[in-house]
């Protein structure tokens, strides 16, 4: 059965007017989440899982609140989609009102401003120093896609290189670039080729200098597939699914500095860590380096689906007419939230604030960590940071205790997300709506989780 008319009457408000609190009610689920997720069950593939056992109502600052009334602490935004916060009100007034002028055209028919407003907004706010083009799409594995479509047009070659850890998407050629075979390419091959993988630096398991990494990636790269052959290499600044892994310094600098040498275009995935979500705009700039090319989507437009890729005129420009596009690029009710979210990231202190939420999140977690050897490393940047977990006797990946302590903290209202190519990373992806106080709570129920493990 659906909710009846009376009860979505009820259905609290969402935004920041949401009373910032954790409040479990019922045991998760409770019997109307319960009710809904029964419904999924027969309604959905099985392929389309959850990871909080709750129907969702409402949102905003940094609360979740379900179908029983259980209001549960935001730690995922949902995979750093939500950054601005949800239902932020200028997003809110942004889409009513385009939603009310016209909800499509499809760009490639009948052009209109606020998809060149964007384009606008992103050559500007993205980095380098250089004329630059944007075109839309829908998510980012498609802007993934299309940036390798570029890349090879603009090139001539065919080969592109990826690293271990990666996470791209989930089409077919982006399952190729992807590294974790489990859940993401399991028995969905045979997958696109010309697609090679690097070794990630990754200083906590490789105690590589980012001089030393980076040679022996560049190493592989020139032995095993040659510069001639290779169109692109695409890298996540700051690894996300992978599980957080920062590159030690120089790593970054080196790779683009190679590709630019040997006519490679290099690009930065920052689907993730886009939108000052790292304490930067975009994480390219913790690291002094200026991609050919940006991937970009999650938090661009606030939970509507919007992608971009932005880079070089000349690259851009390598495309012939109809080569790029799609019915639903660039959406103009999509392009309305997003000329809002930037508006809000650049105007309101939200990269500050990243950076705040950065600081109590490493201290906390760093606390805890000098008590309990089975937090084996701390890393990221801004409000992107993680835990991973390890046996200290061996420093082996737990993935079994990192999978308890995320049970027990949903189970006591607070929504965290695994990651890490072994399943032993928790990521801290809160709304940069969340206030400090809520923060610290929900820290707080992690800590007892991992004590009571």
């Amino acid at each position: 059965m659906t909710r009846s008319d009376a009860d979505s009457a009820a259905l609290p408000v969402g935004g920041p007017g949401l009373p910032q609190e954790r409040r479990v009610v019922t045991a998760l689920p409770g019997p109307r989440s319960a009710a809904i997720l029964a419904r999924k069950a027969q309604a959905v593939p099985a392929g389309v899982g959850h990871t909080a056992p709750i129907a969702a109502v409402a949102a905003g600052g940094g609360v979740i609140v379900d179908a029983d009334g259980n209001s549960l602490i935001d730690l995922g935004s949902g995979i750093a989609v939500t950054s601005v916060g949800n239902a932020h009100p200028k997003v809110v007034e942004a889409v009513a009102a385009q939603a009310a002028q016209f909800t499509h055209t499809c760009f490639m028919v009948s052009p209109y401003e606020s998809y060149i407003d964007v384009a606008e907004a992103l050559n500007r706010v993205t980095p380098g120093d250089f004329a630059k083009k944007t075109a839309l799409f829908n998510s980012g594995a498609e802007a993934v896609e299309n940036a390798i479509k570029i890349a090879r047009k603009h090139t001539g070659r065919q080969a592109v290189v990826a690293f271990d850890h990666g996470y791209h998407g989930r089409t077919n050629l982006t399952m190729a670039l992807t590294a974790k075979s489990m859940p993401y390419k399991s028995g969905f091959g045979p997958f696109a080729p010309e697609v090679y993988r690097a070794p990630m630096s990754y200083p906590f398991r490789d105690g590589l200098s980012g001089q030393e990494a980076a040679a022996r990636a560049i190493l592989q790269l020139e032995k095993q597939i040659g510069a001639d052959n290779l169109a692109a290499v695409i890298i996540e600044p700051i690894q996300g699914e992978g599980g957080f892994i920062v590159p030690a310094d120089g790593f970054l600098p080196a790779i683009a500095e190679w590709c630019r040498a040997n006519g490679v275009v290099f690009i930065a995935d920052e689907v993730q860590t886009g939108f000052a979500r790292t304490g930067a705009m975009f994480a390219s700039e913790i690291f002094g380096i200026e991609p050919d090319l940006i991937t970009t989507a999650k938090g661009i437009a606030a939970g509507l689906p919007l992608a971009a890729v932005t880079g070089r005129a000349e690259i851009m420009d390598a495309s012939h007419a109809g080569g790029l596009g799609g019915t639903y690029g660039g959406n103009p009710i999509a392009c309305a939230a997003a000329l809002a979210a930037i508006d809000a990231f650049e105007n309101e202190g939200l990269i500050e604030r990243a950076q705040q939420i950065g600081a109590l999140l490493t201290d906390r977690l760093s606390r805890m960590q000098a008590s309990d050897a089975r937090i084996g490393d701390i890393r990221g940047h801004g409000a992107m940071i993680a835990a991973e977990f390890v046996d200290p006797e061996t420093n082996a990946p737990d993935a079994a205790l990192t999978a308890a302590v995320a049970k027990a903290c949903i189970a006591a209202g607070v929504i965290v997300l695994t990651c890490g190519t072994y399943g032993n990373v928790i990521r801290f992806l809160p709304p940069l709506s969340i206030s400090d106080e809520l923060l610290g709570e929900g820290i707080d129920v992690v800590a007892d989780a991992l004590a009571s493990a």
